[in-house]
Parts: structure tokens; sequence; C-alpha cells
């Protein structure tokens, strides 16, 4: 089997990133050398490679799904949205300029050439490539400079399958309206459908999707069902948060439950930093935007910002800085990472305007951060309270004076009840989180919350990658998919347009 395939999407968060990473699932556990690729992700959920680069969290939990290392080749081009109107660009996985929306249309020509050479050599090195678009392909007033979807499939000779969500309705109509939308030459690259999240009796959805096929003159090759336990490393950090709780916690081994409020700024990067704490039983995390629900919180996160200081403004601005101190000022414990790290110390200097200038801190640690010109990437080892510890650093901010006690082996700072590191993924050590869990219990007077000696949070996410395998697997026509990555898409397809009522043509 060899060949490339493009997934597409919808919308956003249509199912894009799970998709491909069940199809590289069930081609990993056939023996099929295979490896993950997205062009252009836009996310500030990010991870550093083993090669030194960073990527999209996304692409990272891909290639576990193939069984491969991170790598900068599988996500070329990165942007990381600083605000309403900008973006960080993170090219072969090192920062190369912040643009306009505007402007950054006029790079894509010479991106383009980046992402098709890290294609070309991925193909050459492995059997398969699945291929992750980015928003929708439907974006026309996009496709001139289109580096990520059908530009991508025309450069690269790329087949692509399109996924709607139908669990947000309409999906027949995304499905058709998204071919419809495009010209004939890209129609012709679009050789079906895959309908994700369905819940109910497929033989209800059957004759939309015979007519479906009446209607494109391609099949639909599968209906993936809703399935409440896919929910880590999800691109979109609130995608897979149900009724305010993030993931679905097992209950408490004792009498009490443990509640954590993650502050979900409106810059918020590496979001997934929570995912870990609520594998735990008896957990209940939530993203919180309001001072209220700190009330009632027993550990406070503050997370990782790729806007540090106006994020720390924002916090002041809604309440939500009053609240954490005065949680932290009761003796009950807050958690700063990285950018929510900094926001918790004194001061922090912005020498060369990274961030637009100095900002004063919440002051709950006795911290000062300078912001370097250059971003520090890292996959730091060490030990916390006398736990071996790894993670991973994404930061401008070094820190020139600390007077607390460090967390870590000299890195990071513990108060007593306030916390901080630069570290990401701290909490996915499981040693170290189940210290940490002790000590919010105690310290936010839980005495009835007994935690778990048994959760692996690394066998959770790998439970996880076989899940989206095994639905792939049963629930996809996987025959048809192997076609269509050894042959690319029929070249009878007909061209519909929607000024023919949606006819053939």
């Amino acid at each position: 089997m060899r060949g490339a395939l493009l997934v597409a999407g919808t919308t956003s968060d249509a199912g894009k990133s799970a998709l491909v990473a069940g199809i590289c699932r069930w081609l990993a556990r056939r023996g099929v050398a295979v490896a993950p690729f997205k062009a252009q992700n836009m996310s500030n959920n990010s991870v550093v490679t083993p090669d030194g680069g960073e990527i999209g969290r996304a692409q990272a939990m891909q290639a576990l799904a193939c069984g491969l290392a991170p790598s900068v080749a599988f996500n070329p081009v990165l942007l990381k949205p600083g605000s309403d109107r900008s973006s960080q660009v993170v090219v072969r996985g090192h920062v190369d300029g912040t643009v306009s929306a505007r402007d950054y249309q006029e790079r894509k020509a010479a991106l383009l050439d980046v992402v098709t050479a890290e294609l070309a050599g991925l193909r050459r090195r492995y059997d398969v490539v699945v291929c992750e678009g980015a928003g929708s392909p439907a974006e026309i007033n996009l496709r001139a400079n289109d580096i990520a979807n059908m530009g991508l499939a025309q450069a690269a000779d790329l087949p692509v399958i399109v996924v709607g969500d139908i669990d947000r309705g309409g999906v027949l109509a995304h499905l058709f309206g998204t071919l419809a939308v495009l010209d004939a030459a890209d129609q012709a690259r679009i050789a079906g459908f895959v309908v994700n999240k369905f819940r109910g009796d497929p033989a209800l959805l059957e004759p939309g999707l015979d007519q479906l096929r009446v209607l494109t003159g391609r099949p639909t090759y599968g209906v993936l069902p809703w399935e409440e336990r896919l929910w880590l490393d999800a691109e979109d950090s609130l995608a897979a948060v149900a009724d305010g709780v993030l993931g679905r916690p097992g209950p408490p081994l004792g009498s009490q439950w443990l509640r954590v409020a993650v502050v979900r700024l409106p810059r918020i990067s590496n979001a997934t930093d929570a995912e870990a704490l609520a594998c735990e039983p008896g957990v209940a995390v939530r993203y919180v935007t309001e001072p209220s629900r700190l009330a009632d919180a027993d550990l406070v996160v503050l997370p990782g910002s790729k806007a540090t200081v106006s994020d720390l403004e924002w916090l002041r601005r809604t309440g939500l800085a009053d609240a954490v101190a005065a949680h932290a000022g009761a003796g009950r414990p807050v958690l700063g990472i990285c950018g929510g790290y900094q926001m918790l110390g004194r001061r922090i200097h912005d020498p060369h305007l990274v961030e637009g200038g100095s900002a004063d801190g919440l002051g709950l640690l006795d911290l000062e951060v300078a912001f370097d010109a250059e971003k520090h990437l890292g996959n730091p080892v060490g030990t916390a309270w006398g736990e071996p510890v790894r993670g991973y650093e994404i930061h401008h901010g070094r820190v020139v004076h600390s007077g607390d006690p460090t967390l870590l082996d000299g890195e990071g700072s513990d108060r007593g009840v306030v916390l901080g590191t630069h570290w990401h993924g701290l909490l996915e050590n499981d040693g170290f989180r189940r210290a940490l869990l002790c000590r919010v219990a105690e310290q936010a007077g839980r005495r009835g919350f007994v935690p778990a000696t048994d959760t692996c949070f690394a066998a959770e996410r790998t439970a996880q990658l076989d899940l989206l395998g095994d639905l792939v697997e049963k629930h996809i026509d996987v025959s048809s998919l192997e076609h269509v990555f050894n042959h690319g898409a029929p070249s009878d397809l007909p061209t519909v347009t929607t000024g023919l009522a949606g006819s053939p043509r």
C-alpha cells in the first residue's frame, strides 16, 4: 500500500484531526509505515519535538498514533494567534516573524514551496502519508493563495475526502455545499465523504447519504458514531467540555471530590496541560471565565498564554485577578504554568516589546521575568518532590529574579500555597501529579479525597488512539479508502453546481 490522502473538513473542528489519527492508527497496526502531515496549522496548542522545533499538538498526537516521535516535518507551518488580527509564524519549527492576516496571504507563495518539499520528503520515507486540511476548503475567498487544503492537493497531486460533523446539524448541506462551491479542477480531487459524531439509528441517515451520492456522484465512506470517551488532545481546548467539566471524570475513591478551576484566558495556550488532572477519579476540572466560578474551587490553575501581558490585563478587568489573590490568601492552592506562572510574579519586563510593553504581575510569587526576543524551546528532565519528571518549554520569558524555593531542580517556584513552572506537560508525570493532588487536598481541607494509585496518563492517551483506530476499522469502508490511497480519486467524477439545483453535469 502506497500513497497519500488529504482529509478536509466542512468546518473547523469537524473531526479532521481525529479522523487522521484514527486512519494513522489503523494503518500502523497493520504494519504500514505511515506518517501524518498538516501543511499549516493555526493553534496555540503546541509541543516541542525531539528535533528541537515547535509543531501543533494535534500532529504530535497523530505521530504517536503512527508510533513515531513528533517531527517538524509533520507540521512545517504553524500560526500562533497573538490577537484577532496577527499571528506569530513558525516555519519548520522556529519563529519566522509576526504577520497580520492580510500580510500572511502574501507570504503563502513562498511557504507553498516549503510545505510541498516537506510532504515530498515524507512520501519518500513512508509508504503512506495522511494529510490534514485546515479550516474548510470552502473558504473560496482564500483559495488563490491556499497552501493547506485544495491548493496543497493540487500542488502535491492528492485525493481528498471531506468530513462533516453531523452533531452541528446540516451535515448533508455542508458536504454538498463544500463540494459545489469549488471549481471543477478542485472538485475532481474530492473522492467522497465521511460523517462524524452520529447519534441514533444509522438506517435513518442512509436515505440522505444515498441522495448525496445521487447529487454529487460520490460515496460516503463511513459514518463515525458519537463517542464520549474521546476528549484528550482536542485541538480546540473547549471542544471536549460537556456541562463545563473537562473529560469524563470517574467517581471519587473517597468521600469527597477535588475541584479544579482552569482559567480560560482569551489567548490560552497549551490548555491540554489540565487534561492529566481530568483523568484522575474524583477530580472535576472546569474551565472558568468569571470570578464566581473560583468560589468553590480547591485548586486554581493559570495556564499558558500566547499574549501574557494582555491576558493579565483581562484578568484584572474581569475581576479574576482579585479572585485568584483571594483564593491564595485563604490558603487554597494556585498553580501557574508558563504564561500563568509569569503572571503570578511581581513584574514582567518586556525590553524588546515582544508583547508591547512591561506590566506588574499579581505579586503572589517573588518572581520577575524578562521577555527575550528569541523564543526558548526545550524538552527538560529533572525531579520534583522526589519524583522523576519531564516536560517541554515554549516561552520568551526568562526568570531574572526569584526569591522563592524552586519547584523543580532549579526551576519554577514553590511558595507553599502558590506554585509555578515554565514546564508544560509536568502534570503528565504520574508520580508528581499524585503528590500534587495529595498536597492540594490537604491545603484545601478535602480530607475525604483519596488519590488513585494506578492512573497512568500515557496509557489513557494510548487507549484513546486505539479507540480511534477501532472506530475507523469498524465504521469506515477501509477497502475503498485503501483504493483511494493507491489510485487517487476516480477519473470520472462529475462536477456539481448550485446553479443547476445541485444536479451533476
